[in-house]
């Protein structure tokens, strides 16, 4: 994470005198279940690890580095995750600026609320390959880090990814969020793979689940049965549709038996102990002896990884199953999904990966480059210290260029203005169209609250009435009577929503509150409106044009560029780099103008034909 490869710099290039350490915060900003510990791959990029510390926490092994050549100083590692509870507005308060290098939207949008809150300015950052940026965001003076949309992970229609997938990353997609998920994950989330056996598909009752474990069912019969279903009985499905195909390569089935004899199949998981009688690694590649991730395994291999992954998800990780979210730290998970992705596209007519192309893939990872991440560490020293100073009128966002013009590298632009239209720093009320009379609170809630305004631990009001809450405070009968709420119809809950309604949404975390008008409409356009409603007046992520692409949320994800710097993009075939703004935005250097122009002009004799472009007293 960057907070940890900038305090290197912070160290380095702080002038003594003029500064003092002691100004800054360093916020170590581990995210998600991994909690970021060293892997080998950061060794090329974070110059205060070495191979010795590969599994340690990241912050407290940089802190312990730092130390030795600055001893003077006073640093408090943190290995937990920013959004913990421990990390509230009091916490952010009692600093000065904060330094953000995270991995992914959700967490920076959280630490730019509770930013805005506490009053502290915020020194955003970010890089993905040989592109990367440093932004400022003051309260009141400049524009949020939300002010304008931000790139967002391309997605792809559900019927490609199902039944008609051309390319390899249409078959990660589906081991990833459809297959994965099914099997790992919670069971009550609704799935678009088809679940239901050649036996089952033709009763009208309640067909069995065949990703349903059968009672006294072994892990090897049940991995056959699933792989049989998902990559045999799925594809003749599909092929039974002789449209679908009449321009299309057709995809060929494939079974357990295609592959290789029950014999060899029933063999396949039986490597218990390794040679020194130690119990092996959580990983189906070390079980089977496939020692290089950037090999090109065969189908036979692929089919061996998939059903040794499986097994070893059901019996070592069994707990797990049932929580479990594709994480791409997680060896075990990468390589199911290799596999799975592998056979997907070995059925219909797709080049194969190796598990580092896959990872890479389906972890949205554009490969970090040094140099970039150390001209991004220098460049947030420069606007933390301009911040301590109070030094306003020189706040610049510097931008690096993959493909530099008149002979510059980096371009520094000076900030924007707030958006009037922001509602997180502006307080601009929201539209929700939406059809009051089908749609259930827990959509509000699960589409638009948290998916959508990214709130963590939402409280919505209709006028006095409380209608839905989080927290660990709540009594049980709260608690129950909130949940019920979700499962009504808005027009049907004890204080009905309908079309006018004026809904108040607060995320007391965050401190954030905003207010959504509701509007009644009766039909959506399942297409192109599948969640059957429609939120008008938030900054949505930048989507995709057609044949293009939009930005992806990488290892460390890029903010909102000038008009002028694109974004790189996805690693996709036939996608292309689009610009980052959409509409005109204001420097403040150009709101300052204006206002002294505003003033000139209300004084007598004043020329109204010259233009002073003058910070000073701004």
């Amino acid at each position: 994470m960057y907070a940890v490869k900038h305090l290197s710099f912070l160290t380095c290039l702080l002038p003594d005198r003029r500064v003092q350490f002691s100004s800054f915060i360093i916020i170590f900003l581990f995210l998600q279940i991994d909690m970021d510990t060293i892997e080998v791959s950061n060794l090329n990029r974070q110059f205060l690890f070495r191979q010795s510390h590969v599994g340690q926490s990241k912050a407290q092994v940089a802190r312990h580095a730092v130390l030795k050549f600055r001893p003077d100083i006073s640093i408090t590692p943190y290995h937990a995750n920013v959004k913990d509870p421990d990390f509230n507005v009091d916490f952010f308060k009692q600093f000065k600026v904060v330094l953000n290098g995270l991995d992914n939207l959700d967490a920076r949008r959280h630490v730019n609320r509770l930013c805005l809150a506490a009053g502290v300015p915020l020194v955003e950052s970010g890089t993905t390959g040989f592109l990367g940026q440093v932004t400022v965001h003051v309260k009141g003076r400049t524009e949020c880090y939300e002010c304008q949309p931000k790139p967002a992970p391309k997605t792809y229609p559900v019927c490609t990814i199902t039944s008609t997938p051309s390319k390899f990353v249409h078959c990660i997609v589906w081991a990833k969020d459809l297959l994965f998920a099914k099997l790992f994950g919670d069971k009550n989330q609704e799935n678009d793979l088809n679940v239901h056996s050649k036996d089952g598909s033709s009763s009208s009752e309640q067909a069995e689940d065949v990703f349903e474990r059968r009672k006294g069912e072994n892990s090897e019969e049940y991995g056959n049965r699933i792989y049989d279903h998902v990559f045999g009985y799925n594809t003749e499905l599909a092929l039974s549709n002789e449209e679908t195909w009449r321009n299309r390569n057709k995809p060929r089935p494939i079974y357990v038996k295609d592959i290789f004899s029950s014999e060899l199949a029933s063999q396949n998981g039986n490597l218990d102990k390794s040679s020194n009688g130690d119990p092996p690694p959580l990983s189906a590649m070390a079980s089977l002896g496939l020692k290089n991730p950037q090999d090109l395994w065969s189908l036979e291999e692929n089919s061996k990884v998939f059903l040794e992954a499986l097994m070893l998800f059901f019996s070592k990780r069994e707990k797990e199953i049932g929580n479990l979210s594709f994480d791409k730290d997680d060896q075990l998970a990468v390589e199911f999904v290799t596999a799975a992705a592998n056979i997907r596209a070995s059925s219909f007519g797709i080049p194969l990966h190796s598990l580092f192309e896959a990872k890479g893939i389906a972890g949205n990872i554009v490969h970090a480059v040094a140099t970039t991440n150390a001209i991004i560490a220098g460049l947030i020293v420069i606007e933390a210290i301009k911040v301590l100073q109070h030094d306003i009128k020189n706040y610049r966002m510097t931008y690096c260029l993959e493909h530099p013009s008149r002979k510059m590298l980096i371009m520094p632009v000076e900030p924007f203005e707030p958006n009037k239209s922001c509602y997180v720093c502006s307080e601009t009320p929201l539209d929700l169209e939406i059809n009051t009379h089908r749609s259930k609170l827990r959509d509000v809630v699960d589409k638009i609250v948290k998916a959508k305004l990214g709130m963590n631990l939402p409280l919505i009001m209709h006028g006095s009435a409380l209608l839905y809450e989080v927290g660990d405070d709540l009594e049980e009968d709260e608690v129950a009577n909130y949940a019920a709420n979700l499962e009504k119809v808005l027009s049907e809950l004890p204080t009905p929503v309908t079309g006018g309604t004026i809904l108040t949404v607060e995320d007391l975390q965050q401190e954030l509150k905003c207010s959504i008008n509701i509007k009644h409409r009766e039909e959506f356009d399942e297409e192109k409106e599948p969640d059957g409603m429609i939120l008008s007046g938030w900054i949505p992520p930048l989507a995709a044009e057609k044949n293009g692409k939009t930005a992806v949320d990488n290892e460390v994800s890029t903010s909102s560029a000038s008009e002028a710097v694109p974004l790189l993009t996805e690693d996709d075939d036939d996608l292309r780099i689009i610009p980052t703004i959409t509409g005109k935005k204001r420097k403040l250097s150009d709101v300052s103008s204006e206002r002294k122009n505003k003033r000139k002009a209300e004084e007598p004799n004043s020329k109204n034909d010259v233009v002073m472009l003058d910070d000073d007293k701004f």
